[in-house]
């Protein structure tokens, strides 16, 4: 396993995340267990499983050990929870957020962008906001967009087994779904990527959850509703969802582009 090896700074955002060089030359945004923030964590293990899985863009994570004699020595980290693993997602330089880009000519890889806005209401994620994906320049006023921080999946970063099985089923005001959907050529797009997830094998979606480390306190009953609410969505709640959010979202964009 890769150890860090030099602290470079906490980021902005109240996820606390760090940067940190690893032994393997590469840098990662590092997100440690907290108190307040308990399912930030299994949140983040999950979306990244599921989004790697199905090809999203999404920065290669793993799970890192941070040793006591490592942090002791940062006085950033010297209160961190001590947990044995902690997430790690490698850091994408040259890259700006939402907010700092005021003009997109060109999406580069738009044959994703319906696939993650699918991803999102599948999962319930309310955070997909401008700070929550990276745009990187790869020809004038063209850019690669990946998408960050997946802590407020399930409606939360500390939601509660009540609410897992209660989770909202609703159209979302994202601003950034809107800049998405308008470079998506096909409305189509949608309804293949909600094929391909429901076509995901259970044993797959409880092989990730099972994965989750024990110490970031999830219990078994919240898993077995994590499995489930992956499930159900799916199958009932998803393709709805999506079929509003063409007709009230995507089509109006259409329209007003023509």
């Amino acid at each position: 396993m890769i150890k860090p090896v030099v602290f470079k700074k906490t980021l902005e955002g109240k996820s606390n995340a760090n940067l940190i060089t690893f032994s393997d030359g590469r840098d990662y945004v590092v997100k440690f267990f907290q108190q307040g923030f308990e399912k930030t964590l299994a949140n983040e293990w999950v979306a990244y499983c599921l989004a790697r899985y199905l090809g999203l863009p999404v920065p290669y994570a793993r799970l890192v050990e941070i040793p006591q004699e490592f942090s002791s020595k940062v006085p950033e980290l010297a209160q961190m929870s001590v947990t044995q693993y902690q997430f790690a997602s490698v850091y994408v330089p040259d890259s700006f957020d939402g907010h700092q880009v005021t003009s997109i000519g060109k999406m580069t890889n738009h044959h994703s962008l319906a696939a993650i806005i699918v991803f999102d209401y599948w999962l319930s994620n309310r955070d997909r906001t401008r700070k929550n994906i990276l745009l990187h320049e790869e020809e004038p006023n063209g850019y690669h967009l990946w998408i960050i921080d997946q802590a407020e999946i399930f409606g939360s970063y500390n939601w509660n087994l009540a609410e897992i099985e209660n989770l909202p089923a609703e159209i979302m005001k994202s601003a950034t779904h809107q800049i998405m959907a308008s470079f998506i050529e096909d409305e189509q797009d949608f309804f293949e990527q909600i094929e391909i997830i429901q076509t995901l094998p259970i044993h797959l979606l409880e092989e990730i959850v099972a994965l989750i480390p024990d110490d970031w306190e999830v219990t078994r009953e919240e898993r077995k509703a994590l499995v489930s609410a992956l499930v159900t969505r799916r199958k009932k709640i998803l393709p709805e969802l999506m079929h509003r959010f063409i007709k009230k979202i995507y089509r109006q964009l259409q329209v007003k582009e023509k």
